[in-house]
């Protein structure tokens, strides 16, 4: 008999540590190392934050061709960044860009790496990742 009221909050501990386990984070990272994950499969409400190896002090900066617009919003502009040799003129770091899962759909996240005003010379990298938005 004094088994019934624990049984009682067994089972609604147990969903709620389940539930705990099938949630998606709300945030997913995603770099040129990172790549080889893509396509990708995202959740509405979920952040994405992309982050490649830059260096402006080159000429050379990511342009945005296609920011996969139907699904994903913008959430400011990209922010760059030089963690490592903070007080090394010239040395690289790291554009990135954050975005938020609007709205379900496909659509491609595609950059190119060039210098803006070599307008008929092919990029020196690029970063396409189809992006799909459940």
């Amino acid at each position: 008999m004094h088994s019934a009221p624990f049984v009682r909050w067994l089972l609604p501990a147990s969903l709620s540590l389940l539930a705990a386990c099938t949630q998606t984070p709300s945030s997913v990272s995603l770099d040129e190392d990172a790549q080889s994950h893509c396509p990708l499969t995202i959740y509405r409400g979920q952040e994405l934050m992309l982050s490649l190896r830059s260096n402006p002090s080159t000429g050379f900066r990511w342009e945005v061709k296609d920011a996969a617009s139907g699904v994903l919003k913008s959430l400011g502009p990209e922010v760059y960044s030089n963690p490592e040799d903070l007080d090394l003129v010239g040395s690289a770091g790291q554009s990135t860009w954050r975005y938020k899962a609007d709205k379900p759909g496909n659509g491609h996240l595609l950059m190119v790496y060039r210098r803006p005003w070599e307008a008929d010379v092919a990029p020196a990298q690029n970063f396409v990742c189809p992006i799909t938005v459940e």
